[in-house]
């Protein structure tokens, strides 16, 4: 399936073609949804030595997995994985310091599907990150939505992004308009 257009533009490949404009050499990013670590990972080789990653996530095994994953790949002086939720992330980072702040919202890849974002701590973080943001940093989110989260945190995220303040942020909503059930929503927000 080599030549499968689905497989070129992913949601996840779109937005880190997204960030790898963005993020330079000592910057400092946040994965706001650390899963896996991969996106942190990817993060970390953005930002090069002299830059750093924080990770959240709420789950002790996506915690596990990114620290693994960082210092199999020589990573780990670069980045970091805390055990906390997004939304306390400016306890972590000065206000206007942050470069890129990134979102994969819905559950953890290989994980239990009962436990999944929820809109009332998603849009605390969003709002929390926006914070950090620096002047012309940006802000990337994928919502992944139906099965066992349904829509819910789709719908209140597609309807509080509308009231951010287009003087300061533009928000661009990427939506897969002809893919079938329910194709993952790529989002990207810039400041200023």
């Amino acid at each position: 399936m080599k030549n499968d257009p689905r497989k070129h533009f992913s949601a996840l490949q779109i937005i880190h073609k997204v960030l790898r404009e963005h993020i330079q050499p000592g910057d400092i990013c946040i994965d706001a949804t650390a899963g896996r670590g991969k996106d942190t990972l990817f993060l970390a080789e953005l930002v090069g030595e002299t830059g750093h990653v924080t990770a959240f996530d709420i789950q002790e095994s996506a915690i596990v997995s990114t620290r693994a994953l960082l210092e199999e790949k020589g990573m780990s002086g670069r980045a970091e994985a805390v055990l906390d939720s997004h939304a306390n992330m400016a306890d972590y980072a000065q206000p206007g310091t942050v470069s890129a702040i990134t979102f994969n919202f819905g559950w953890l890849p290989g994980g239990d599907h009962n436990v999944f974002t929820r809109p009332e701590s998603s849009i605390a973080a969003i709002e929390a990150g926006l914070s950090l943001l620096r002047d012309e940093g940006i802000m990337t989110l994928i919502l992944y939505y139906g099965r066992e989260t349904g829509f819910a945190e789709r719908d209140a995220l597609l309807a509080y992004l509308p009231t951010l303040d287009s003087d300061l942020y533009t928000v661009i909503e990427m939506p897969f308009v002809n893919r079938p059930n329910c194709p993952p929503i790529p989002i990207v927000i810039l400041k200023g």
